[in-house]
């Protein structure tokens, strides 16, 4: 997604409309120059990449654009490692200490450095010359860090992620959003869920897979302390929402007027035919990374229960309910498996409030020991449902005692 200080959006009344460019002959030139300033830099410094794109930006007034397109460019096809064969800050270290006993100037300069020079050697017994040690001092920077890896996507590509980025940054403000998904195939609500769960919004949700839901998002403005990082996750919310078929939303935005320095209340609104191209994978997202090590874990586990991802949802009034997992054995049993690893208060309540009104009598809840339940103001002598204990990651052997 693109920072603030790039997006373009124009009022129109209250209406936010964002910028979004033409999948042309013309933009899509603009595209491939930009790709071919990035593979030329490889092998080079940040610092060079930079330099070589202001020449690019030059003093046209759509320097804007070219710098947006350079930051999608950047942020999502390339790598840039630190390339050194000695530690930066263990060089700075030695270099400072041994540089702080002598007046400064530049023939100190280059006594201190060989004298380091000298002094790794001995230690690692291979030679270690006066020019790696200066070249490697401050290679730990941004600017100096090497362009490794270049991923070159397409023009249309790159058009595509900046027009989806500026939509997506309507939402960095927003102080609602209402979300209409009509009705679709259900995996399609599963896969958004599990999108609204990965990101951790907080979402009031009515309706049924049959007739479609209705998703009331509370936006970060909302918020006693508006939070930046709240807006990015419903930002990011939007390319998952692209794989839905048919859905609608309205939200409405908080932004700044720059001239009076008061708030504004702004309204957008978006549907599927937006034309918009998300760069999401339609597969199963894991909500974290400790869901994904049990998976891996459970994969190499001996024992008759399966571990199926795919799980229905549990209507609840005013929610739905995905659980993270079902065990199934051949016997017949099933069991749902939930995990609560995150700690916000307002997460943990929900969470519980959910497992209270789900009615479901097979479900298991494992539960982080890090998480502070009783400052949430969560009880669990009420809760329906199987508890498992962990620490930093759960056992697959743990969740088949609690079975047994």
């Amino acid at each position: 997604m693109l920072p603030t200080e790039l997006l373009s959006h124009r009022q129109n009344g209250e209406e936010i409309i964002p910028k979004r460019l033409k999948i042309d002959d013309k933009n899509q030139a603009l595209a491939t120059e930009l790709i071919n300033c990035f593979q030329a830099a490889m092998g080079k410094t940040q610092g060079v990449l930079e330099r070589q794109l202001l020449d690019l930006e030059g003093d046209a007034t759509d320097y804007r654009v070219k710098r947006g397109l350079a930051y999608i460019i950047k942020s999502n096809f390339c790598t840039f490692e630190v390339v050194s064969p000695l530690e930066p800050p263990m060089l700075r270290e030695r270099v400072f200490t041994l540089a702080a006993r002598s007046v400064p100037s530049k023939e100190s300069t280059q006594v201190t450095l060989t004298q380091v020079a000298d002094q790794l050697s001995q230690e690692l017994e291979r030679e270690v010359l006066l020019e790696q040690v200066r070249d490697g001092l401050y290679a730990d920077l941004t600017e100096n860090k090497i362009l490794t890896d270049f991923n070159a996507p397409t023009p249309v590509d790159i058009l595509n992620r900046y027009n989806l980025s500026q939509v997506q940054g309507i939402f960095y403000k927003a102080s609602q959003l209402i979300l209409n998904a009509h009705r679709n195939v259900p995996g399609e609500y599963k896969l958004l869920f599990r999108y609204l769960k990965l990101f951790q919004l907080m979402a009031y949700i009515e309706g049924d897979a049959d007739h479609g839901f209705t998703i009331t998002v509370d936006g970060p403005t909302s918020l006693f302390n508006p939070s930046t990082r709240y807006g990015l996750a419903i930002a990011k919310l939007i390319p998952a929402l692209l794989h839905v078929t048919k859905w609608s939303l309205s939200a409405t935005l908080q932004t700044r007027d720059v001239y009076t320095n008061t708030w504004k209340t702004g309204r957008f609104t978006l549907n599927s035919e937006c034309g918009l191209v998300s760069h999401y994978s339609k597969g199963k997202p894991y909500d974290s990374m400790l869901e994904a090590s049990f998976a891996d874990k459970w994969d190499a586990l001996k024992t008759d229960w399966t571990l199926e991802r795919e799980v229905d949802l549990l209507p609840i009034p005013g929610s739905v309910m995905i659980p993270d997992f079902r065990l199934v054995h051949p016997d017949g049993r099933s069991f749902l498996l939930e995990i609560v690893g995150y700690w916000r208060p307002e997460y943990l309540q929900k969470k519980f409030s959910q497992v209270r009104r789900s009615g479901c009598d097979n479900l298991i809840l494992a539960i982080s020991e890090r998480l502070n339940l009783e400052k949430a103001g969560v009880k669990l002598n009420n809760v329906p449902a199987r508890i498992v204990w962990f620490k930093d990651k759960l056992l697959p052997k743990a969740v088949l005692t609690v079975i047994d």
